[in-house]
């Protein structure tokens, strides 16, 4: 390559399960300013990411959206996705969703699933998840949408792959409330049960973590900071690992009873004790506030 020519940036592809969410992650991706090309063939891949080479830092991030839609042509994508790996740095962000919560969504929009053939839509499903399961297992990022809407979606979309500046790692740290369910594809899971509840006060219930008064509460309470630093250091060393063994991304789930009080302020206070962690950019996003 030219020394005057600016290295290839990012390369994502975007794959998964018909009806999860692909076209959600790309439209998210472009008002991110990535070059998204939609329905590309495998096969295609190599001579794409040669034409971006090409460009210099014109094209400084380029998304891929492969999925079953290119019928035959779908089965050489592990073989594409090996080759591309062992020349350029290539992420691969898997899609996927529950079979109901698929199958509600086919039947809402009246579409069948490209895969069903004269079967039902759940034996489409079926074939496609087949398909898919080494492409899956190979994925750096699994996001199952089966709990998320389409503006959580995109919201975790930007989480994920927004600027990501120098970072080797992005780690988001996601509050939730247990009454609704573990969040489906974190690494790790904290539960602030242990502290007392803000919601029992009259005055703090009707706030939200982000509020000051809240904040001073749980965190007066015993044991409250105490975690947040003793997690915070047991932490340290696992971001550390995931850059050495090219992680580029993990969710941290910290909850509570609702997702409205505790993992709040817990959140937020354990990502202003790891915001100094070398190569490591920290994301907050909190999934039930305002569910209540």
């Amino acid at each position: 390559m030219d020394p005057g020519r600016d290295e290839p940036g990012d390369v994502l592809i975007v794959t998964g399960m018909s009806g999860a969410g692909r076209s959600t992650v790309a439209n998210a991706l472009e008002d991110l300013d990535w070059y998204v090309v939609d329905n590309l063939p495998p096969q295609m891949l190599r001579p794409l990411l040669e034409l971006t080479e090409l460009a210099g830092g014109a094209v400084p991030r380029v998304a891929v959206v492969v999925d079953v839609r290119g019928r035959s042509l779908f089965s050489d994508l592990p073989e594409a996705m090996r080759s591309l790996q062992a020349g350029r740095q290539v992420r691969v962000v898997f899609l996927d969703a529950s079979d109901a919560v698929l199958v509600r969504r086919f039947e809402a929009v009246r579409r069948p699933h490209p895969l069903q053939g004269d079967g039902t839509i759940l034996d489409g499903i079926r074939r496609e998840r087949d398909r898919l399961a080494p492409v899956r297992e190979a994925a750096d990022v699994v996001i199952d949408t089966s709990s998320l809407n389409v503006h959580q979606l995109s919201l975790r979309t930007v989480a994920l792959f927004g600027d990501e500046g120098a970072a080797r790692h992005t780690v988001t740290l996601m509050s939730f409330g247990f009454k609704y369910g573990l969040p489906p594809d974190v690494d790790l899971v904290a539960d602030m049960r242990f502290l007392p509840n803000p919601f029992w006060s009259e005055d703090l219930r009707p706030l939200t973590g982000e509020d000051p008064r809240v904040r001073e509460y749980v965190l007066g309470q015993e044991g409250a900071t105490q975690f947040l630093d003793a997690y915070a250091t047991a932490l340290r060393p696992v971001l550390e690992g995931y850059q050495r063994e090219n992680k580029r991304h993990s969710v941290i789930a910290i909850g509570c009873t609702g997702g409205k009080h505790r993992s709040v302020v817990m959140t937020r206070e354990l990502a202003a004790r790891l915001s100094d962690v070398a190569g490591v950019a920290v994301r907050v996003a909190h999934r039930d506030l305002g569910r209540e």
